[in-house]
């Protein structure tokens, strides 16, 4: 496979340095519309080409898939312009903006049968991975009930650094400069983590966003922070089981922690992730009776970057693809228009 790297911002480095070490995988060019951060991002990982636009990489097409780490913004024209030439995809989440634009962009990829996925990362953790085998297993029983968190503290802590005074955390509290908040950021990530971990489709969603005063006026400099904080929600799934799932950026004492509990008539799961690494605890057998929990060895999981580049490879597509990462727009779009108008709303209708 001969890579294109779309984007050399922050991420992108994460990109290069996972498809950098897949065997058969070469990184043939980079484009950035800043020459001199696409010079520098090349000499970093041996890229041998570099171009200031996408209609210049097109022009050249001396490549089969592309990796696209734009802003989010760009997510929708590069995917179709890329589609249109018959390019393989790996996309940066969110998809899209909404789901309009998600569902143009999967529509598009699958009538040309281009492999196409989203890195939704967690899907790395092995634990997550674990957790849906037993569940699907029926090792817990009947899934009757999921709570899911996504805790931040950059809000409260500086360790991130400094959101008062640095535009890269700024920028994520106004929507005036692109942000949909910590919903529109981390939202697809816990739906994913929550939805994938139990083998089930949001079936309803009901979501309350929060937006707190962080300065006087509401404002710092050009930023307006209008963006949401926290949200909670509540969903029912495709079997009818309840969930719970919520995340803020004001959770002192959690830099970045995923956990995801699932209960059955049979038994428990909970898996938890953070900076420091990941863990699997089930409670079924003669546990449940007692409400024993115990530690499970998860192994290990091929990456996203692994599984896409065995996708092009192979010809079939892996996952996530693009039409999950559509489906998740949709609840993440329907999870604001419930906040605003107070009700319930069907994600599969």
């Amino acid at each position: 496979m001969r890579l294109l790297v779309l984007g050399t911002g922050g991420m992108a480095n994460n990109h290069a340095d996972h498809f950098s070490k897949i065997e058969g995988v070469e990184l043939v060019a980079a484009v950035d519309v800043d020459p001199v951060r696409a010079a520098l991002y090349a000499e970093k990982y041996s890229i041998p080409n570099t171009f200031t636009s996408l209609d210049e990489a097109l022009a050249w097409n001396e490549f089969d898939a592309v990796t696209n780490v734009t802003p989010d913004r760009a997510h929708y024209p590069t995917t179709m312009r890329l589609a249109e030439a018959g390019k393989h995809q790996f996309c940066e989440k969110p998809l899209a903006e909404s789901y309009e634009k998600a569902l143009e962009m999967t529509e598009a990829v699958e009538a040309r049968g281009l492999i196409n996925m989203v890195n939704l990362t967690y899907r790395n953790v092995a634990p997550l991975q674990r957790a849906r085998e037993m569940v699907r297993s029926g090792e817990i029983g009947f899934v009757k009930h999921v709570e899911a968190s996504y805790l931040q503290s950059w809000l409260i802590s500086r360790s991130w650094g400094d959101w008062r005074t640095e535009s890269q955390w700024l920028w994520r509290l106004s929507t005036a400069h692109g942000s949909n908040g910590v919903l529109g950021d981390i939202g697809i990530h816990i739906l994913d983590f929550a939805s994938y971990g139990a083998g089930l489709e949001i079936g309803h969603i009901f979501g309350r966003l929060k937006t707190f005063d962080k300065a006087e006026g509401g404002k710092i400099g050009e930023y307006t922070l209008d963006a949401n904080d926290s949200f909670v929600m509540s969903v029912d799934y495709s079997n009818g089981a309840l969930g719970v799932i919520h995340a803020t950026r004001w959770a002192a004492g959690h830099y970045n922690d995923l956990r995801l509990r699932i209960y059955g008539d049979k038994g428990g799961i909970e898996v938890q992730h953070t900076l420091t690494g990941s863990s699997l605890r089930v409670c079924i057998g003669e546990g449940a009776e007692s409400a024993a929990w115990e530690e499970v060895d998860a192994g290990t999981v091929p990456t996203n970057y692994e599984r896409f580049a065995e996708a092009v490879k192979t010809g079939i597509n892996g996952e996530p693809d693009f039409r999950h990462a559509t489906n998740l727009q949709k609840a993440l779009d329907l999870a604001f228009l419930t906040d605003r108008e107070r009700r319930e709303m069907s994600v599969t209708g």
